[in-house]
């Protein structure tokens, strides 16, 4: 795959369900192409993983995989998801940036914040933010943060990030999360709406993602499992007083399943987008896989 390539001339308006791409999946001075060329092909958003640091030994286990291994090697490339996004955003012009997901706890909340609301800003608002809250205790032990603590982290973060998307002051005092009255300017284009979204598969991580987002991120899933997800989410919803209406839900699907059936079935279930990606695909596979992607948008089961 040299430079970028263009798969078929761009599809609106965008499938249903909307399909987003993974974008770590091709070598780095690749990834803008790979991304332009997503956005030719009709996907709706590009979304990139995240972590802070790679351990050079890891006890924890991997939740989404049944013998608990990581899903990637040790020396895997790791990115910036707001710098590596602010180059896509740079070269395309309505392609959504996402994260799937960012380590929300391991981080001060003013310095997500900034770099959160400048990426929206500069993208013409765009931004998705996909959080989770870890699951290496390895790497919140590099980074000098208490592991037991992240969900509860988590909790103060989200109103602390949309207070300072919207209002003129800001305070905090809760038991993480301490600031004094402060002002935070500019504001991104859709204030305290920017969605966050969050994944996890626990009861916890989808009363979460009901309580304090804006969607749920599901990994690996199948129509009929998304469909049991949807309603207890459903239900969280409602426990909560909330309605589905700025509520989406994206589950993660491997390449090789992508076909016109397999996005009927998953939007028949509930799914407002699939998310196409796989850290084990070899590179080779990618372009095969935009192409084939193009086609499939471009059904009329899809509109």
């Amino acid at each position: 795959m040299e430079g970028h390539m263009v798969v078929l001339r761009p599809v609106r308006p965008y499938s249903k369900p909307k399909v987003g791409i993974w974008l770590s999946v091709v070598e780095p001075d690749q990834l803008v192409g790979f991304a332009q060329d997503a956005e030719l092909a009709g996907c709706d958003s590009v979304w990139v993983p995240e972590h802070l640091i790679w351990p050079d030994v890891i006890r924890s286990k991997y939740p989404y995989r049944d013998d608990g291994a990581p899903p990637v090697p040790s020396a895997v490339n790791l990115y910036d998801p707001w710098v590596l996004l602010g180059g896509v955003a740079s070269k395309t012009t309505t392609i959504r940036l996402g994260t799937c997901v960012y380590v929300l706890p391991l981080r001060d909340p003013l310095v997500t914040a900034r770099a959160v609301a400048t990426l929206d800003i500069l993208s013409g608002g765009r931004v998705i933010l996909g959080a989770g809250l870890g699951w290496m205790a390895e790497e919140f032990a590099a980074a000098g943060i208490d592991f037991r603590t992240r969900a509860a982290r988590c909790d103060e973060i989200v109103p602390v990030l949309r207070s300072l998307w919207s209002n003129e002051i800001t305070s905090s005092n809760g038991r993480f999360v301490k600031l004094p009255p402060v002002h935070f300017n500019p504001k991104p284009p859709r204030g305290a709406k920017l969605p966050i979204v969050f994944g996890g598969e626990s009861e916890h991580a989808l009363r979460r993602a009901a309580r304090l987002g804006n969607g749920w991120l599901g990994t690996w899933h199948t129509p009929e499992s998304t469909r049991d997800v949807v309603a207890r989410i459903g239900s969280y919803l409602a426990e909560y007083g909330r309605g589905d209406e700025d509520f989406e839900i994206t589950v993660m699907v491997s390449p090789r399943e992508v076909t016109e059936q397999v996005v009927v079935d998953f939007y028949q279930a509930g799914a407002d987008r699939i998310c196409v990606g796989s850290p084990r695909a070899p590179l080779r596979v990618w372009p095969e896989v935009l192409e084939k992607l193009g086609t499939v948008l471009q059904s009329p089961a899809l509109r």
